[in-house]
Order: structure tokens, then sequence, then C-alpha cells
């Protein structure tokens, strides 16, 4: 699921607003290949490993991936300025420090870890593995000892090469249209504009150095913290903190519990609070009613002898009503974006001869506004990228794909391949789209609807392997084109050049190809993952390879009543999303996201407290300090996500070593 969840609300006033105050000085601007740095691009490296980590430790556990541009920004300051200062003191004489550098280092992260969510790590890379085919059971229908294919770190690595680049040539023609153009806002990508270019104005400066203190500060504390609650762990997963019962051990039985945990605390910092509650909504809906009315006919509806893992039980309810709230949000989303898409397009020449011709006179400050907005537009548009480039690019990695993949996974023929890159560039732009306008990135939705086409159309032969791999293909490029145009936005918002922005991210790409499969794979030798009792479950892994078979086999093993509700939710979820269109702003925007209240169906309400939490936090303190919550909260947020993401690193060395934790903390009723 991953990376869908929404990031930092960005208010065009409030961008308005922050370009007019120094965020563009007419400061000397470096030729692109001076923004692209040996330091920065070794910052970069550093920073994608640990960002690799925390996605992979997300991607097992809920599978709800924040997004980490503003995080990856600021501590690429922090990095790059703690080095410089460091040598100066030591007398050295050192480059300066420019936005459009930490510009490069931000995007080069996000094209890094990016790929740990887009290289299905925790869906469906692993969801043909050995241990998610023991677990579904082998005398599942449509579940084949020979569909397995077990990760290995060559050919992961391999496959990343092959499919990760051509996302970035699919869509860099029409960068000018969706950044300058259509202005999507790209709520994240601006967010992370306007701090590179608060720490890089002598305005800006204190508050630059505030919010790096800030986020050092909450790094070490969630650091601490996760260490702390590690001793309380024990073995298994019923000891510790992150099974501490805080609302009575009926609910706990329910997942209704706050499991103490800074990272999704800090997701719940950083996610606007429509989404927060969203969440809660769904785990409310889902655990707190749904699941104990199904419950109450087990026997009846389903047998009541089944695994707590098993499809045709009360698991398969969760799942499958769970991927019809995202589709039916995804396709609804795709549909509007394909729509509006042709109506601008349809406008645009109509819009242009119709335009005033009446001559303006401009104040000192509109005049000023002006020549910003057109510095900017020329130095975008300065180092260009030129159209056969990135079509030549395209055709030849699509080539090259084309001839490997079916080496890799044989069901997976090369014309799927072909047809999948034919169609890939559409869905490509509509994800992009959707990302500028909401800032979700739908790219599972777009690899799930993948998965059901192909897995369908190979059939029982080797089907669930092809239909995977080919959800894997789709997603690597609906998810990288989204987040080039992303870190577009933010190069045109910090004065960086187009092509050292496209170079970065091709870097990037090829750091995450070798540090994504590295990473996962220090996971995957230290812990069992994909255990239901483990610390890493992988929820998602067992649901793909589910869509696998269902592709295959249609619907005919799925519990009572369990397609008549997931139409039901389906065709809510259309309706949903329509009244958030269809109502005026200010009531809509109290409307609930389908596609956030999906996500607790099947994992769990604990994450939702937490989530919840975040955004009581960040509510009170809107409600004290506006101005210092605006300033530091994603400070906060990132030093709470990346202290408990940088513990996963020793705990990992630790699970290695054979080193358990000495205590497991338990609680059970008093009589």
């Amino acid at each position: 699921m991953g990376k869908e969840s929404a990031s930092v609300e960005i208010s065009e006033p409030l961008l308005e607003e922050s370009e007019g105050i120094g965020a563009v000085e007419m400061e000397r601007i470096p030729e692109w290949k001076d923004q692209i740095t040996i330091r920065g691009l070794s910052v970069s490296a550093l920073l994608g490993t640990l960002f690799c980590i925390i996605t992979h430790k997300l991607n097992l556990t809920v599978g709800i991936i924040p997004s980490l541009n503003v995080a990856a920004g600021l501590l690429g300051f922090f990095f790059v300025k703690s080095w410089t200062s460091f040598l100066s003191k030591l007398g050295f004489s050192v480059q300066p420090f420019t936005r459009q550098e930490n510009t490069v280092i931000q995007t080069c992260v996000v094209a890094c870890y990016g790929l740990a969510f887009s290289g299905g790590f925790g869906s469906y890379m692993i969801a043909m593995d050995e241990r998610t085919y023991k677990l579904i059971g082998a005398d599942y229908p449509g579940n084949r000892a020979e569909d397995v294919k077990n990760p290995g770190l060559l050919w992961m690595i391999g496959f990343m090469f092959v499919v990760s680049f051509l996302g970035l040539f699919s869509l860099v023609p029409l960068r000018k249209v969706m950044v300058m153009d259509y202005k999507l806002t790209y709520p994240s990508g601006t967010a992370t504009a306007m701090l590179i270019n608060s720490f890089h104005t002598n305005t800006g400066a204190e508050l630059a150095g505030n919010q790096v203190r800030c986020l050092g500060k909450y790094l070490g504390i969630s650091l601490f913290w996760s260490c702390f609650k590690w001793f309380f762990s024990g073995i298994g997963d019923s000891c510790g903190f992150d099974n501490f019962p805080t609302l009575g051990l009926a609910l706990y039985k329910s997942t209704f519990y706050f499991d103490f945990s800074p990272t999704y605390v800090g997701c719940g910092l950083i996610c606007p609070h429509i989404v927060n509650c969203s969440v809660l909504l769904g785990a409310i809906i889902s655990w707190g009613f749904l699941w104990p009315f199904i419950s109450q006919h087990a026997g009846n509806w389903y047998p009541a002898d089944l695994e707590s893992n098993d499809f045709r039980g009360l698991y398969g309810y969760k799942v499958f009503i769970a991927i019809s709230l995202i589709l039916g949000d995804g396709i609804y989303n795709l549909i509007k974006i394909i729509a509006i898409t042709v109506k601008e397009i349809c406008n645009k020449s109509t819009k242009q001869n119709n335009l005033p011709v009446t001559a303006e006179i401009l104040d000192d400050e509109s005049s000023k506004l002006l020549m910003e907005q057109s510095r900017k537009d020329e130095i975008f548009l300065k180092d260009r990228i030129p159209s056969w480039f990135a079509a030549a690019g395209y055709v030849g990695l699509a080539a090259i794909s084309t001839a490997t993949i079916p080496v890799i996974f044989p069901p997976l023929k090369w014309y799927l391949v072909l047809s999948s890159y034919i169609l890939a560039p559409a869905l490509a732009f509509c994800n992009s789209y959707g990302t500028g306008l909401t800032d979700w990135n739908l790219a599972s939705t777009y690899g799930k609807i993948g998965l059901f086409i192909f897995a369908s159309l190979v059939g029982t032969d080797g089907g669930v392997v092809a239909g995977l791999a080919a959800c894997g293909v789709m997603m690597s490029i609906v998810s990288t084109a989204a987040d080039l145009m992303q870190d577009f936005k933010t190069g045109y918002l910090t004065l960086s050049s187009a092509k050292s922005m496209f170079v970065s991210q091709l870097v990037g790409t090829a750091m995450g190809c070798i540090i994504a499969p590295l990473t996962f794979w220090l996971f995957w030798t230290a812990f069992d993952i994909g255990s239901p009792d483990g610390p890493y479950k992988a929820p998602y892994a067992v649901i793909f390879r589910e869509m696998a078979i269902l592709g295959i086999e249609g619907f005919s093993e799925l519990p009572n009543h369990c397609l008549a509700m997931c139409c039901g939710f389906f065709v809510a979820a259309l309706i949903i999303n329509l009244m958030r269109d269809v109502i005026p702003k200010r009531i809509s925007q109290y409307i609930p996201i389908p596609m956030a209240m999906a996500v607790p169906f099947y994992i769990g309400a604990y994450f939702a407290i937490d989530m919840f939490v975040g955004t009581v936090i960040l509510y009170v303190w809107e409600r004290i300090n506006r101005k210092d919550a605006e300033d530091y909260s994603g400070a906060v947020a990132s030093g709470l996500i990346c202290g408990d993401g940088i513990w996963t690193i020793p705990s990992a060395i630790l699970s290695i070593f054979r080193i358990n934790p000495p205590i497991c903390m338990y609680f059970g009723p008093s009589s």
C-alpha cells in the first residue's frame, strides 16, 4: 500500500507568501554540474541507506509510508552544514553550501528510498516466496508450489536495474506542463522547497538552526525510547510496550491500544488531520463493529475451525473489503484525473485566445513577485532535457527490460512486458497529476490493477508469478514518475536546474537499486519475515499473493456474502469521493478519505491510535501557538521517525547474533 498517506498541507496563500519573503533572492545560481557534488552524493548515500531501512520497517509492519521529502531536505542540510563547519574550524577552505546542492541531495535521497517502496520488498516481491506460499497453505485452491521464487540478492538487484529507470524517462517532456502550466501544488515538494529556502536565506538562518536542534533533540529521544522498549520486548509478539493494553484488555483483543511507537506518532504529526481521523474512523468501523458482527456468524457464513490467515474465513473479509475500498478510491481518482486532463487540454487554446489585452499598472510588490516568477521560469527551462533523449531512453530501456524480465520471471512473456510499457506512461501521467493535486501516490493501486489483468491473461500455469512481476513493473514506473515530478516542483521553487534534478534522480535511482535490496537483505536474514508471531508480519505479502490467485481462480472460494460486501464498500468509496468533490469545500473537508479508512481494515487499530495521538498533539499545538507548530512540527515528526528507524540497525545486528531482549513484559487479567 505504502506511500499513499498524504503529507504536509500547503495552501496557495502560504505558498505565495513564502515566495515573497526572501525565498528566491537574486543570488548567483551555480551551473547545473556544480549543483551535484561529491560531498552531496556521499550524504545522499548515507541518508538513502537510513531512509531505506525506515521504509522497509514500515513496509513490513503496517505498509503506510509517510512522505520523507522534508526529512531528507532537513537532514541533508544538517549533515553538510555540520561537515563544512567542522572543516572551516580546522582551517580548510570549503565550497559554499547552496540551496541547489541541498535540493539535489534531497532529490537523490527520495529517488533512493523510493525504490524500497516501489521495489515491493514488503508486498509483491516476497509474495512469491516459499514462506508466503506455506502461510496460505498448500491445500488452498490455486496456491501452487511451482509458483514460488525466493528472494535472492543478485536477481533482486538485477530486476531493480531493468525496471526502475523507465518511469524517469516517461514524463520528462511534460515537466513544463505539470509544474508551470497546470501549476500543480505537489504539497510535499512545495513544503520541502520552503524548508530549503528558509535554510539558505539570512532571514531564515536562526529558524533553520532551531529546526535542526529540534530534529536532533527528538531523534535522540526517539532513539533512546526505542532502545528502552527493546529490553522489555522478550521473544515473540506478545511482550513489551508494543503490546501495552492502554485502553483495557477487552479493547486490546480488538487491537485498540496505544503501542508507544515514535514512528506512527511522527506519521500523525506529518499527515493532515483528515487523514489521521479517516484512519481512526476506518479502525472503529472495521475492528469496532464489522469484524465482531461477522465473527458471530462463524460456522454459518464460513467454517469456524479455520486458521486466522485463511481467506475462506474472517481473513478473507478483512483483505478483500480493504482492497475494495482502495480500488474504489483509486479508480475514481483515475477517472477524475483523466477527465480533468482532457478538459484542460481542450480548453487550453480557448483560454490563450481569450486572454485580456489590457495593460496593467503594477505596484512595487507585484513587480517584484512577477520578476521572481519570471526568474524561476527562466532557470527551470534553461537546461533543457531534449524530448528525443527522453523518448530514446524510454524505448531503449523498455527493449532491454522486455528481453530481460522473462529471463528472471519465465511466466511473464516478452509481449506482456511490452504491452505493460505501452500502457504505463498514461498511468504514470495520471498518478503524477494526482500526486500534484492531493499528495497521494497511488502507485500500489495501479500495480494491483496490473496484477489482476496479467494474472488472468496468463492463467493457472504461472499466472501468480506473472501477475506479481507485472505488478512490480507497473508500480516502479508510476511511482518513480510521480517522485520525479514532485522533485521538479521542489527544484522549480529553489531555483535548481531541471537537468541537475534529472541527473541526481538517475544517480539516486542507481543507488537505490543496490541499497534497497541490501538493506532488505539485512531484515530478511535477521528476522523471520512474514511470521504471524514475529515483529515483521509483512501483511501485504499474503494479500498480494492472494490477489494473484484470485485473478486466476475467480471469486468462488470467498466466504458467504464477502463479494456482496466488497461491492458495497467499492460503491461506498466512489460515493464518498463524489461527495468530497460535489459538496462545498467548507463541508467536504470533514468527509473522510476512503483510501486512508481502508488501511486499518486489515492491519488493526493500534497504529490508528498512534497516528491519532500525533494529530491531537498537533491540533493542541496549533491552538496554543500556530507559528511554532508550523515551524517545528515537521522537525519533531522527522526526528521521531528517524530515531526509531536508526534503532532498527542495532536491533537487527543484535538479532543476527541471537541476542534476545532480557525481559518479557506481559499483561493479563488480575483474576
